[in-house]
Parts: C-alpha cells; structure tokens; sequence
C-alpha cells in the first residue's frame, strides 16, 4: 500500500482525482486532502458545499469545515462561517494552533480575515433561486422547509503511512442562523488516528452527532474489527438505538480507512462515494443496506 483516499458523495470524484495525481508523485495527505475539498467547494454546481452552497432559511450561505492531524491529533473547525472561499483551508490553519482552535461565526470571519483568506460572496444566482424558490413552497403548501445536506467528507493515508480527515458543507437547506451540523464536530463528522485509521460521516448531522459516530469507527478499528465491519457496526447499530427511542432516524453515512489503506463504508440509505489507491483509479460506488446488517455497493454507471 503506497495511499488511498476514500469521500464522501459523487460531488467528490474531480476532487479525488486531483488528489491522486498529488499522492502518486509522492505528496502529503494533508496537500491532497486540501486540494481535493477546494475542488468540490469551489464548484457552484455543488449546491450543498462552498460556493453556491444553499442558503438558510433568511438567505444567507453558512459554511462549516474542519480539517484533522491524524499524526498530531491536531484539529482545527470553522462554523456558521459566511463570506470567505474554502473554508477547509482555514480550518487546517487553525489545526495548526494548540489553542482557539474552533471558532464560529463572527469569530472565525475575523480569524480568516487576519490570516488574509479570500473574502468572497458565496451566494450564487443559482442558490439564490432555489432559496426563493423553496420560500414559495414552504408558504403556499405547507412544505418542509429542509432538504440537501451532502458533506463531503474525506480520509486519506499517503506513501509515509501520515492520515488527515477533513470535511465541507453548508450544512441543512433552509437552516436556522447558527445552526451547526456534525460535519464541524470533532468525533461526531471526523476523526482521524494515524496510528488507526480515520472515518467522515454525512447525512442528518442532528442525528450523526448523538451517537459520535465517527470516532466510534475508529474505536471499533482499533478493537481489530475491518473498516468495512467497524462502518456496518457503527452505522446499524447507531440506527437502531435511535429508531428504538424516538422512533425514526435520518440518512446516516460514513466512509473510513484503517492504517493500513483499508477502507470501508456503512450506510442506511443509497449512497454514492469515491474511492482511489496506487492500485486503483478514481471510481464512484454506489452503497446500499437493505438488510440493515451488511453494506453492498457496486461501481456507478456513469
């Protein structure tokens, strides 16, 4: 095993593919890892990442990343975080510090802003109509406000056996202001162990961060179990609990590697990711668990 790097959703494939060429010509995880985030949050196409990202429910572009060390344990997060481009990139420079290492809101634009971080409108013309338009619906029939929430979410181990995990979103369509998912959560949406192996999670964070899934796939690698059980176990029985106590529970989402470039996914919904080694070209898989026990996938027709 020289690398590999695992992500969450479709959206990540270009991504991906970025951070194979950077992982075959010897760079770091954490070059890769950055590079292959920027590329999905760059693109306005991606409505629940980045630039054109969905807004909340008063029209504003909220974004959430974090960015972990899995040689140091060294994180850093941003949230609720509005008008600054790549907003991974500012959550590794905060990995970078021993304090201060989360900040939201106002904070984090003020941090991004002394750091020099491109200031950059995030609303698009095209997430500015959704927005608009789901206001409409939402007023004339009765709808449910929240729809899209698609972190993407990545773990990479490159030729020197160094993990990094990171994560981008804009979290839930029509969110209240300041409402932060797990995607920015340590443990609950990222959690990386060099000396382990790493996990990210996607789906409805409200339910993800009730059971820090993340870390739970590690903990069970650490155990001995294969990425592949560690992500079935993590994910059923998580879903389990919450269907048992309040009767229903969100999409639920998580891919992982262990130190040695073994990777797993478990889910409890369809679900599209992206997988790459020095053995292996970008390919997008599509997962399913419809027994509620073991996640299957296939390759994506593209």
């Amino acid at each position: 095993m020289s690398f590999t790097i695992i992500a969450t959703w479709r959206m990540a494939f270009e991504g991906v593919s970025e951070a194979t060429k950077i992982l075959r010509d010897n760079g770091s995880a954490s070059e890769a890892i950055e590079t292959a985030i920027k590329c999905v949050e760059d693109n306005p196409l991606y409505t629940s990442v980045g630039y054109g990202g969905l807004p909340n429910n008063v029209g504003t572009v909220e974004l959430d990343a974090a960015y972990m060390n899995g040689d140091t344990l060294g994180l850093g997060a941003v949230a609720s975080i509005k008008d600054y481009a790549n907003p991974v990139s500012i959550a590794k420079k905060l990995s970078e510090d021993r304090f201060n290492i989360f900040l939201v809101g106002s904070g984090a634009e003020a941090y991004a802003h002394t750091q020099g971080f491109e200031r950059k409108n995030m609303l698009t013309q095209l997430s500015n109509k959704a927005w608009k338009e789901r206001m409409k619906e939402i007023h004339e029939k009765n709808l449910s406000p929240y729809d899209g929430h698609d972190t993407v979410g990545m773990v990479v181990i490159d030729h020197n056996k160094s993990m990094v995990a990171a994560t981008s979103t804009s979290g839930l369509f029509m969110k209240k202001p300041g409402r932060i998912g797990d995607s920015a959560l340590p443990g609950s949406g990222y959690f990386v162990d060099s000396e382990i192996g790493g996990a990210t999670a996607t789906g409805l964070g409200e339910d993800i961060m009730k059971g820090c899934l993340s870390y739970e796939v590690v903990r069970l690698m650490e155990e001995g179990y294969t990425p592949q059980n560690a992500a079935d176990k993590a994910v059923n029985d998580f879903s389990e609990k919450l269907k048992r106590k309040n009767g229903v529970v969100g999409a639920i989402s998580l891919v992982c590697i262990n130190n040695q470039g073994e990777w797993g996914v478990g889910t409890n919904v369809e679900f599209p990711f992206v997988v790459a080694s020095d053995q292996h070209e970008p390919k997008i898989y599509i997962s399913n668990n419809e027994d509620g026990k073991k996640t299957t996938y296939t390759i994506a027709n593209l």
